[in-house]
């Protein structure tokens, strides 16, 4: 089996191809910047915006799968005017392109979404198959339509995650340990709810649907319940020795973040326990494993 991954680069697309080798698949990464030397497997530059370049690299490479990790992922960036119509050509267009790309060399196709297509009111947890979409911020609505345009796709796995954290990339966990090495005290919200994703663990999970024809949408985040955002930096200063002090706010009094975020991030993720799929680990430990990881 030959997997290509998108966003190869990014914080998820690394540890996909590390997971992919790991088990002997064949496995290359794209993405749209050049990779290092270093880059463990094979690899193309590949801008998604361009439909022509990306049904021509898939027809190259001749993949039996395609995961889809690329995506603007800066949601306040997205609320820039001035940035719309490139989170538009990244996350809808490109992944237009991608499903267009794949039903033509009939590949399997994965495309990883988010939490943010839902609304986020109330307290009970979306399930993958709720058709009740309303985001609230531009970042959500592209994905949406990413979301879209593969459901209509005969080979298709849609899974949405939240709060994702891994090695690669910028993500909350890192910012909470740079922020404790400035301040005594961090104003963190508590009235977002979800559940942590590591990205290595959600890469095994992915690999292991990819190998099977269980198509559909499906939700994953690590087990160990539901938490804020505050309780979230708690157990990253508990775990990490940090005594920096968490002070919970709503998001109101919090009011810096310029794309509004869902309250209710909750997941079911009983899906995949009836489809045959082991669930990611407890959060808490996943954090720990990061933290270890990474040497704090």
């Amino acid at each position: 089996m030959k997997v290509l991954v998108t966003g190869a680069l990014g914080q998820l697309g690394g540890d996909v191809v590390a997971e992919l080798l790991s088990r002997g698949i064949a496995a290359v990464g794209s993405d749209v910047k050049d990779a290092a030397e270093s880059f463990p497997a094979e690899y193309i530059k590949l801008d998604i915006t361009d439909g022509n370049a990306v049904e021509t690299a898939l027809e190259k490479i001749m993949p039996d799968a395609v995961i889809h990790c690329a995506a603007w992922t800066d949601v306040d960036g997205a609320e820039k005017e001035e940035n719309k119509p490139l989170v538009y050509r990244i996350n809808a267009a490109g992944t237009s392109y991608i499903a267009k790309a794949c039903e033509k060399i009939s590949a399997k196709m994965l495309y990883i979404s988010t939490d943010y297509v839902f609304k986020g009111s109330g307290d009970v947890p979306y399930k993958p198959d709720d058709k009740n979409f309303a985001p609230l911020n531009y970042y959500g609505e592209t994905k949406l339509a990413g979301e879209k345009a593969v459901a209509e796709l005969k080979k298709f796995f849609v899974v949405r995650i939240a709060w994702a954290f891994g090695e690669n990339g910028k993500n909350f966990v890192k910012t909470m340990l740079a922020l404790s090495e400035k301040h005594d005290a961090l104003r963190v919200v508590n009235d977002q709810i979800g559940t942590p994703t590591y990205t290595k663990d959600l890469s095994r999970l992915l690999v292991d649907m990819i190998l099977t024809e269980k198509y559909g949408f499906y939700h994953a985040t690590n087990e160990g319940g539901f938490v804020s955002w505050a309780d979230f930096a708690k157990e990253i200063f508990a775990l990490s020795g940090k005594t920096t002090k968490v002070i919970p706010v709503t998001t109101a009094e919090y009011g810096v973040s310029v794309a509004e975020r869902p309250f209710n991030s909750r997941l079911d993720k009983s899906k995949l326990v009836k489809n045959g799929f082991i669930p990611l680990p407890d959060w808490k430990d996943a954090l720990k494993r990061f933290l270890r990881n990474i040497g704090k």
